[in-house]
């Protein structure tokens, strides 16, 4: 009877201990920048918030600098739920959310301030919604991110200096057609491959924010830092729809919260590191170029109607922007 009980007593424990360990989740989260960065910076508070409300349950893994693949396959991944979490910019969206083309508008907006007031209200909303019947969860966008042309041959002062570069852009057609409407040879390509080309001359220069040029190191291979700031780039952090769904309701809400905490770390952590960047780019001997920006915007509204055309729901989410602009 004894040995009965002792056995009874040990599988119950077996069905407990396995019931407990199935509770158990590890979260990867994937993103191409440096461990300095907003990104990363947003990241780990995501990832703070989540073991300390889950009590440990689910951990929270991170892997910065293209470590799981580029923005356009990690989203791809996390469709399949290989990839649980991305964080990423808009613009690689776009194939998979063809609706947030109308973000990469070049000239959208005026300037950071106005970026993250649309995006950290209903109109961001309105556009991570899209997301969920394409297998992802949008979860909160995150700071607004100021792109602007590095070039290594020459400075860029006005849209006639911009022409016939072969400049690396983003993933994303509505960027090749803003970059064509300058003039310039758009050659998209991972940015894990960037420094590459420029150091060999593949590209003439690239675009991006002020902070991830100076923590990647490309004042090493470019000699200008062009103020063009054609886009406040959206960046955003995107859950596997697969993996949300097999989060229980309350563990769903605890990752909705710290999505939200990690949206507040990087907006802060961008605005400090964008002002510390401009120094550092001074310091590497890089010259930093004040470019004509209102003869590059009355440039860039030629590509405009096509790019809103070509937009599934393009002028009704052109009009979602602006009236969120006007409040």
């Amino acid at each position: 009877m004894k040995t009965r009980y002792i056995a009874a007593a040990s599988a119950l424990l077996l069905v407990v201990g396995g019931a407990a360990q199935a509770q158990q989740m590890e979260l990867k989260i994937g993103h191409t920048l440096n461990p300095s960065s907003h990104y990363h910076k947003a990241a780990e508070k995501f990832k703070e918030v989540v073991e300390a409300r889950t009590n440990g349950d689910i951990t929270v893994s991170l892997f910065p600098q293209s470590q799981l693949g580029g923005e356009v396959k990690m989203l791809q991944s996390a469709r399949l739920g290989a990839v649980d979490l991305v964080v990423t910019s808009s613009a690689p969206l776009e194939n998979t959310v063809p609706e947030m083309a109308i973000l990469s508008l070049p000239y959208l907006f005026d300037n950071l301030d106005e970026a993250d007031k649309v995006l950290q209200g209903d109109a961001g909303r309105h556009f991570l919604d899209y997301m969920e019947p394409r297998g992802l969860v949008g979860l909160t966008f995150l700071s607004a991110i100021e792109r602007s042309v590095y070039t290594s041959k020459k400075p860029i002062k006005t849209v006639a200096d911009i022409g016939n570069l072969k400049l690396r852009v983003m993933q994303s057609p509505s960027y090749v057609a803003a970059y064509e409407a300058f003039g310039a040879q758009p050659t998209p390509m991972a940015y894990s491959e960037v420094y590459l080309a420029l150091q060999n001359g593949v590209v003439d220069g690239a675009e991006n924010s002020p902070d991830t040029f100076v923590m990647d190191r490309m004042t090493e291979v470019t000699k200008y830092l062009n103020m063009t700031k054609a886009h406040y780039m959206p960046s955003l952090m995107v859950m596997s729809k697969v993996r949300f769904d097999a989060l229980s309701d309350e563990q769903k809400a605890i990752v909705a919260d710290a999505a939200k905490e990690a949206a507040q770390a990087s907006i802060s952590t961008f605005r400090s590191t964008y002002t510390e960047s401009l120094d550092k780019v001074k310091e590497a001997n890089v010259e930093i170029v004040e470019t004509d920006r209102a003869e590059f915007a009355k440039a860039a509204q030629a590509v405009w109607p096509s790019i809103v055309a070509n937009t599934p729901d393009g002028e009704k989410n052109l009009k979602v922007i602006e009236d969120a602009k006007a409040k």
